[in-house]
């Protein structure tokens, strides 16, 4: 089937949009056009958008959708629910929160298997080497399989608190990224310094301390910069690809940008909750806003703003990471608290809306920041990321002028919570096209529509 978009804009330079058609043939953008020249072809079928402006489908880097193993928290059919209403094509998994975590070819296979069939959009697997699989003494060749097998990225932590996935000290990261840069694969890191936390956690333990503000102070400004530090090392010794996720401090944004100016091919990403919060709210707000790492200063906020409006930052993910709710968030002890919240519904519209809007973003920087470069990290950029011809026709339908407010209640991941509560937003998703098929549409009278799970595909790293 040959499917023609009409009666649409799409962004061009800076704010700019510029009425087009989109021409659809086989699941991918056949041609894009100057609105108002075609003809149509035998058996084409036409879509008239209304005047509404298109966006490249969303891929969201980072996302935590713990299937197989932890599916209390979510799992892929929730999650790429969550991800089509927000209008999310294709979201990147980690390999840490499932069990077995991926760190082999069995794991990446049993990954699969329990995915496949719930996926309502196309998905990125992150591959790991842990201190737990970094300790076989077959450990390259099986990074060398899940390489092969096509995962996107390599994802390690400086500071883990799952025993299932421990943390590297500074050596085995050098070893790690030795071996990924041999086998042409980006390493994403965890970026907190172990002994920097560990201290600081001990002393607050000792004082009997239990706050949002005692959880801060464990876990600064300081351990972030320092670990960022030890990955410019790493990074400068062994030439290797490294993408710093989740980044929450200015100072360290200030180390990185240093670091590439001197020619080292590394990056990084942060998320709406550091873009929006600050050490302020998590007193205010409590566990519903618990991260690690955490929200830091009003400063920071600006700075990573600002960083990702010039491009010393590549992207915004979301780091969806949803604890059972209430009974995870309210343990009773900061300390126990579930670390983590959900996110991938909100991403496009929270960027649109705080980025755009307000001046922040162009438009243009925001499909960047969204689409493109993520794609880039992943090696799918001739598959993903942008609206042009051979790219997999994926993308969002945008309404602009939509005024809303955000209510957990009305989201769609397994466990609805969300620190955004109550936030009013302009500009919402009306509907999100997969491969040229509609995954997700809100009704003129805000009914909505899903397609079958099992539409999502798995996009391998550098696979046409």
């Amino acid at each position: 089937m040959r499917t023609r978009f009409i009666n649409l804009r799409i962004p061009a330079d800076g704010n700019r949009t510029q009425p087009a058609e989109l021409v659809v043939e086989d699941g991918r953008f056949e041609e894009i056009l100057p609105a108002g020249g075609a003809t149509a072809a035998g058996g084409e079928h036409w879509v008239d958008l209304e005047g509404a402006l298109v966006l490249p489908g969303v891929i969201d880097a980072h996302v935590h959708f713990d299937d197989p193993g932890y599916t209390h928290r979510e799992d892929f059919a929730t999650g790429t629910r969550a991800a089509a209403a927000g209008g999310v094509t294709c979201v990147a998994d980690m390999p840490c929160t499932s069990q077995p975590p991926v760190t082999s070819i069995a794991a990446l296979t049993s990954k699969l298997r329990a995915v496949r069939p719930k996926a309502l959009v196309d998905y990125v697997l992150w591959g790991g080497v842990s201190a737990n699989s970094i300790a076989a003494p077959d450990w390259r060749e099986s990074l060398a399989n899940l390489v092969d097998a096509g995962v996107g990225a390599i994802k390690v932590y400086l500071l883990s608190g799952m025993e299932s996935f421990r943390d590297l000290d500074a050596g085995a990261l050098r070893e790690v990224l030795g071996h990924a840069h041999r086998l042409g694969v980006p390493v994403g890191v965890h970026a907190e310094d172990r002994a920097v936390v560990d201290e600081l956690t001990a002393r607050a333990h000792l004082h009997g301390e239990d706050s949002p503000a005692a959880y801060a102070a464990s876990r600064p400004a300081a351990a972030e910069s320092a670990a960022v530090a030890t990955c410019i090392d790493a990074c400068r010794a062994t030439g290797a690809r490294l993408h710093v996720v989740h980044l929450g401090t200015g100072e360290a944004l200030d180390l990185l940008s240093a670091a590439r100016l001197e020619g080292l091919p590394i990056s990084a990403e942060t998320c709406p909750h550091f873009l929006e919060f600050t050490d302020e709210d998590f007193d205010r707000l409590g566990s519903v806003l618990k991260t690690a790492p955490v929200v830091k200063t009003r400063a920071d906020r600006e700075r990573l703003w600002q960083g990702l409006a010039g491009g010393e930052l590549s992207f915004v993910a979301s780091d969806h990471a949803a604890g059972v709710w209430p009974d995870e968030k309210e343990t009773g002890s900061i300390w126990s608290d579930y670390g983590g919240v959900p996110g991938v519904e909100l991403l496009l519209p929270y960027l649109f809306d705080r980025g755009v809007r307000s001046g922040r973003l162009s438009l243009q920087r925001l499909t960047e920041v969204t689409a493109a470069e993520p794609a880039r990290l992943f090696g799918i950029e001739h598959r993903k990321g942008g609206l042009r011809p051979g790219c997999d026709a994926d993308f969002v339908v945008f309404d602009e002028r939509a005024r809303w407010t955000v209510r957990a209640s009305g989201l769609h991941n397994l466990n609805r919570y969300t620190p955004l509560e109550g936030l009013e937003l302009t500009g919402r998703v009306r509907a999100t096209y997969l491969r040229g098929r509609p995954v997700f549409e809100r009704l003129p009278d805000d009914d909505e529509r899903f397609a079958e799970a099992g539409l999502g595909r798995w996009v391998r790293r550098g696979v046409a």
